[in-house]
């Protein structure tokens, strides 16, 4: 699936998340413990995409059983997105490793 708009690093990182259901806060725990704190994403930017991710119909509002806090989940679309924006990411390392072994020659 091609689209004409890149996935920002954060866009990325909470696509990534939401391969399971998941309310804001599981979002920004989960992104801060798999990066070891590297990566924090605050509330007010993560709902900002949150709307735009949802506005796209990459992910979507999904009926969980607590009904105090909401949880999404990728669509079919944004599984496909997703799994481009891997793609293109595994490309970015190699380019990297590429030229730092070539630096090292």
């Amino acid at each position: 699936m091609k689209t004409n708009e890149q996935l920002t690093d954060s866009m990325f990182y909470i696509m990534a998340s939401l391969t399971r259901p998941r309310h804001g806060y599981a979002i920004m725990n989960l992104i801060e413990e798999t990066t070891k704190g590297m990566i924090t994403i605050g509330p007010a930017s993560m709902y900002t995409i949150i709307k735009k991710l949802l506005k796209l119909e990459w992910i979507y509002l999904h009926d969980g059983t607590d009904s105090r806090r909401k949880t999404y989940l990728l669509t079919e679309n944004g599984k496909e997105v997703l799994k481009e924006e891997i793609k293109l990411r595994k490309l970015m390392v190699q380019l990297a490793e590429t030229g730092l072994k070539e630096v090292k020659e």
